[in-house]
């Protein structure tokens, strides 16, 4: 104990209970904790650095989810668009990221109850509690949080909330192209020629790509899937080159079993198999990357192959290597995380990547979720730390349970229950993958 925590605090518990419960991130997850938060009666706010609701999601909307609809919605956020008429989609069918916001997450985020309290254009800089560092513990439980915004004028301020979801994704946190996990040595000079995951290769960002020769490092589905989508431009335009950069010995990536009832998903691996196999790709394995330089007519990425220093030359690198959590905005909370995978510490043995899949992870809520700090948690993607197998049924469940543990429905919440589908394993080995189940 630290003399300033044995000095006297005055806290204010009525105030505590009336401030609203600081939402980060106005995804599919963060929305669902808002609905959720709404059927409670509870008071909340969601914060989106994005200028609309499903920034992210907006950014890869022309790939394919694997999963149908009807494991796409959260049951309380369909309890409230079916107040105002809204139908469920073909259950069956897996629609598109753009399909999943116009038809799903841009209405819930048009609902009364939810509308009034997102908060577009402002980022979180960070979390704490008011006046208090991490390593302040007197009537830390009960002082309010502080969460940092920075809004689009560029104002900065400290607003107080009782608790805090951050729902934040991993998105716009992509894993290094470096095999050490540090920045790339030498990223700055060729960043002008690196994508991030998920490129529109055949819409939007075609002109990057056609007639060029594409590496796409990792090995996970958001590989598979610009892969292919490469393969379809080399069709199309015959001088655009695909090369396949892993660093094993062999392609760890998708399951193609037929076991698994993501049906998309496991014809991914036998169709990059058939691409491979007719010379539409080039796979480079065993290639660990050390630095990337530029090259008199492109870039090089240099790395250590088969005991040898050896160069590959291309003109755009495509970031499929997949992701990690943004901790910096958390460095004064007080976190229990996994070592490894970045995950809360109860979670992460039911994520753990060499052992599950997707359709394999128990059902979880807000006991797994806890961290020391009292009344923080992480949700949805970013909770799973850098273990690639997360998804939105799984977020969905994790909210309703913390939500009702933030009401004192302490019985709810410890009932947690969910079905997922059937899955094979999809990787094993979380340094190269790029992303499994989204």
């Amino acid at each position: 104990m630290t003399l300033l925590d044995l000095t006297p605090r005055a806290v204010d518990a009525d105030r505590v209970s009336t401030l609203p419960v600081a939402i980060i991130g106005a995804g599919p997850i963060g929305l669902a904790a808002a609905a959720n938060l709404v059927e409670r009666g509870i008071d909340f706010v969601v914060y989106e650095a994005g200028d609309e609701v499903a920034a992210s999601v907006r950014a890869w909307g022309h790939t394919r989810l694997f999963s149908p609809w009807r494991h796409l919605v959260d049951p309380a956020s369909r309890r409230l668009l079916e107040e105002s008429g809204w139908e469920l989609p073909d259950p069956e069918r897996a629609p598109t990221g753009t399909e999943l916001v116009e038809k799903y997450v841009a209405p819930l985020a048009e609902v009364d109850a939810i509308a009034s309290r997102v908060r577009l254009g402002v980022e979180v800089l960070g979390v704490s509690r008011e006046g208090m560092d991490r390593t302040r513990t007197r009537a830390r439980a009960a002082t309010p949080f502080a969460v940092r915004i920075r809004t689009r004028d560029g104002e900065v301020e400290d607003v107080p909330a009782r608790a805090v979801i951050d729902a934040s994704g991993t998105y716009l946190s992509p894993n290094s192209l470096s095999s050490s996990g540090l920045e790339l040595l030498g990223m700055s000079d060729i960043a002008d020629a690196v994508t991030a995951a998920l490129p529109d290769v055949l819409g939007r960002d075609r002109a990057m790509f056609a007639g060029r020769h594409t590496t796409v490092v990792g090995a996970g589905h958001s590989a598979a899937n610009t892969l292919l989508a490469l393969a379809e431009l080399a069709r199309q335009e015959p001088a655009t080159r695909v090369t396949w950069l892993i660093r094993n010995a062999q392609a760890v990536r998708v399951s193609s079993s037929a076991d698994d009832e993501l049906a998309d998903r496991a014809r991914l691996g036998s169709r990059v198999d058939r691409a491979v196999a007719d010379g539409r790709i080039t796979v480079l394995d065993g290639f660990e990357i050390i630095r990337g330089r530029r090259a008199a007519d492109g870039v090089e990425l240099v790395g250590h192959r088969r005991g040898e220093v050896v160069a590959h030359r291309t003109d755009v690198v495509v970031n499929a290597t997949g992701f990690r959590p943004n901790l910096e905005i958390l460095r004064e909370i007080r976190l229990e995380l996994d070592d490894i995978v970045e995950a809360p510490r109860r979670l992460a043995p039911l994520i753990d990547p060499n052992v599950h899949s997707c359709g394999t992870v128990e059902p979880h809520g807000f006991r797994e979720l806890t961290h020391p700090e009292q009344g923080f948690f992480i949700v949805g993607m970013k909770s799973y730390g850098r273990a690639p197998t997360f998804l939105l049924a799984t977020g969905y469940e994790q909210v309703r349970s913390v939500t009702a543990w933030l009401a004192g429905d302490t019985a709810s919440a410890a009932n947690v229950e969910l079905v997922l589908p059937a899955t094979g394993v999809c990787s094993t080995d979380i340094g190269d993958g790029g992303g499994c189940c989204s």
